[in-house]
């Protein structure tokens, strides 16, 4: 199986990558969407390396993944030829996992504050979801969420937790980024949601598998790619008018309505002790 150049793309899930410094091996090139992954494969590429681009989202940013696939669009065709682009590291489901299994390591006289920077009002509205999810199958009767950045915030959900009786807080990242930790006398860190190991074990599949769907099938995984934010199971409608959306220098025009949902496979995800269990 080739390998060539890794390029991880990075959104508000790791802060612009820089969450992910003490993560992912050094040879692994983080990097912002846009003119920057696009100076980042043309470079590898005119030296003659492949290169698998993938997406580090955690399920938190399906518009991370459109718009690296957009963006590889402006490739030439030879540029092309030697570029793949990766499923994302992560699902919304996937994510439900990890942080059960975070929450697993936590003492069940603890509140679980699950907590990521702020992203669109859809991504957010999701991560209530996710955290329903990890109280429903989990042993801890107090899970709350708080967003970095946005409503609530770390301090307002400590608040909630001690106001519903909880004496100590650990604050569970559903992000790359560890959140700061509001109240030192009642909180402490729960993070960060996976090891070195665990994220080494997770990218060398997802770069394998897209390696895989080239050799084999001619696939780039770029059609996929550019589908990604309108496939993340959130159901909403723009009015019978429509609208543009502007992605980065991209825009597009929406004059329907869509609905997406997770049905019966966005019920519990099992707890994931391992990279092993995601590939």
């Amino acid at each position: 199986m080739r390998r060539g150049t890794v390029v991880a793309v990075c959104g508000h899930e790791s802060e612009g990558g820089r969450a992910l410094r003490d993560l992912v091996d050094p040879r692994v090139s983080c990097v912002s969407g846009g003119r920057e992954l696009l100076r980042r494969v043309r470079a590898s590429r005119s030296r003659g390396e492949d290169v698998c681009v993938v997406p580090m989202t955690l399920g938190r940013d399906p518009e991370l993944v459109a718009d690296a696939a957009r963006t590889l669009l402006g490739l030439t065709p030879e540029e092309r030829a030697g570029t793949v682009l990766a499923e994302p590291f992560g699902t919304a489901e996937h994510l439900v996992g990890w942080l059960r299994a975070a929450a697993s390591r936590v003492p069940e006289d603890r509140a679980l504050l699950v907590t990521a920077p702020s992203g669109d009002p859809f991504v957010d509205a999701d991560l209530f979801r996710v955290a329903r999810l990890v109280r429903q199958y989990g042993r801890h009767p107090t899970v709350e969420v708080a967003l970095t950045g946005g409503d609530p915030d770390p301090a307002e959900g400590v608040r909630r937790c001690r106001a519903l009786g909880a004496e100590r807080v650990v604050l569970l990242p559903a992000a790359w980024a560890v959140p700061r930790v509001p109240e030192a006398g009642y909180c402490e860190p729960g993070g960060p949601l996976l090891t070195a190991p665990a994220t080494a074990g997770v990218l060398d599949a997802r770069v394998d598998a897209a390696w895989h769907r080239y050799d084999r099938h001619g696939d780039d995984g770029l059609p996929r790619g550019l589908s990604a934010a309108h496939d993340h199971g959130h159901s909403h409608s723009h009015g019978p008018g429509g609208h543009d959306h502007d992605h980065g220098g991209h825009s597009h025009s929406h004059s329907h309505s869509h609905s997406h949902g997770h049905g019966a496979a966005g019920a519990a995800a099992p707890v994931l002790p391992s990279s092993r269990s995601l590939r």
